[in-house]
């Protein structure tokens, strides 16, 4: 099926990037929840993402494109917190409390 298990060439997609901020992001988050609050880990979320995308997607210097980047990671960071919700507990019952 797959010869690699990640290349820099997966991070250049959509997919790729937000693997890779799953993997990382389920990875890391006892030693952020440790420090921080649970909200914090949306932050670190696109924090990741941001970083990924610096790193491994085409990009320019000016305006538009730092624009576009921090939609990007912010698209990127929804849908990794979204899949891993659904990977993880897809027949969740989720009930909001009202303070």
């Amino acid at each position: 099926m797959f010869e690699d298990f990640m290349t820099s060439d997966m991070l250049t997609t959509f997919a790729g990037l937000t693997t890779a901020v799953i993997v990382i992001v389920q990875f890391t988050k006892p030693l952020v929840k440790k420090r921080f609050s649970d909200s914090c880990v949306r932050l670190y979320t696109f924090l990741i993402a941001l970083i990924l995308l610096f790193l491994f997607t085409k990009h320019t210097n000016d305006l538009k494109g730092i624009i576009l980047m921090l939609v990007n990671a912010m698209m990127i960071s929804i849908a990794s917190m979204g899949g891993y919700e659904l990977i993880a507990d897809p027949m969740a019952q989720k009930t909001r409390r009202l303070t």
